[in-house]
């Protein structure tokens, strides 16, 4: 049962640390250029355009979230399994998430890397 827990935890660690990451890419792609905006009206406003939209917040949320679950998984399991696995997951799910949400390229060389990747999640686990 403690493996369950602990696989459920490193499970929403990555999908919240996905999210959190595909919503600040989205976020500072509605921004635009942040030294563009300081250089014509100076830091406060770079400030000012982040902390007002919404998605950047949203993708904090997130990302606090995700930092939670990592500090449970890690009093529930090995650190030498937590971080590697949660890691290696969430580049996937990232992966996955900016091809099909953000519609970036993700070529041939990234899907490869990351069937690697789980690989060695599944290396790792056994």
């Amino acid at each position: 049962m403690s493996s369950l827990k602990l696989w459920i935890a490193i499970g929403m660690l990555v999908m919240a640390s996905s999210a959190g990451d595909v919503m600040l890419s989205a976020a500072m792609k509605r921004i635009g250029d942040l030294e563009e905006i300081r250089a014509k009206k100076g830091l406060l406003a770079v400030v000012g355009h982040v902390v007002r939209e919404k998605l950047f917040l949203l993708g904090l949320c997130c990302l606090i979230f995700s930092f939670f679950c990592l500090l449970t998984a890690l009093s529930w399991g090995d650190a030498s399994l937590v971080a590697p696995a949660s890691a290696s997951l969430t580049y996937i799910c990232s992966a996955i998430l900016a091809k099909f949400l953000l519609h970036e390229n993700v070529d041939r060389r990234r899907w490869l890397s990351a069937a690697l990747v789980c690989i060695g999640v599944i290396l790792l686990v056994k």
